[in-house]
């Protein structure tokens, strides 16, 4: 399966960045959202369930294979005009969208708790996800290496909840989302100096199509 291959790419080559050979414009990004999901071993995340997929499908119906990467695309495009100039990042991950929000644009110190001036963003990314509803969106928290390593992983945890739960009340399907904290155990920065340690405090929403089978 392509998301297999996807996940087995970000294993063996971390942090790297390919070109995508869907178009001149696209980023595949390896060793973030994807690369945290193939170490996690986490076969309910970025589709790898056979039963979520199919609990999925059976809502939203899904795509014909041949309509993902147009499918995809706009939705990315979407994406892009909706988070201009709110701090959002998005990468593509082949046919997998990806979003990270860094935690001081979305969240205080020590909460997981939404910071009011982030609720438009959101807003304007569940719009996204309401349109395009042929997709399934992980959700995966992640924090610096500041503090215990349990009390890091309970907020990772707490933040993509948080981050689920406001999605969910703007009106994406509840069974298309899946939300998970992996601690610190996913740095994509340096620890050892506060910018890094503020890189690695992000929620990430990795989104993949649901193909009809």
């Amino acid at each position: 399966m392509k998301k297999s291959l996807i996940l087995v790419a970000a294993m063996a080559l971390p942090m790297t960045l390919q070109a995508c050979q869907s178009g001149p414009s696209q980023r595949v990004l390896i060793g973030t959202a994807a690369g945290a999901i193939a170490g996690a071993g986490l076969g309910t995340i970025a589709g790898g369930d056979d039963k979520r997929n199919a609990a999925i499908g059976a809502v939203v119906g899904g795509l014909a294979g041949a309509a993902v990467g147009g499918y995809m695309d706009e939705q990315q495009r979407k994406l892009e005009e909706a988070t201009a100039g709110t701090g959002i990042e998005i990468d593509r991950v082949g046919d997998q969208i990806q979003l990270t929000m860094p935690s001081n644009v979305t969240f205080a110190v020590n909460s997981a708790t939404i910071q009011p001036g982030f609720f438009k963003a959101l807003d304007d990314v569940s719009a996204t996800l309401v349109q395009y509803n042929d997709t399934s969106v992980d959700i995966i928290g992640h924090a610096s290496s500041d503090g215990d390593d349990a009390y890091n992983m309970t907020l990772s945890q707490q933040r993509a909840q948080s981050v689920r739960n406001y999605l969910v009340s703007r009106g994406t399907q509840s069974v298309r989302i899946n939300a998970i904290g992996m601690g610190e155990t996913q740095p994509i920065a340096d620890n050892a100096t506060a910018e890094g340690r503020a890189a690695n405090r992000r929620v990430e929403i990795l989104l993949t199509p649901i193909v009809a089978p």
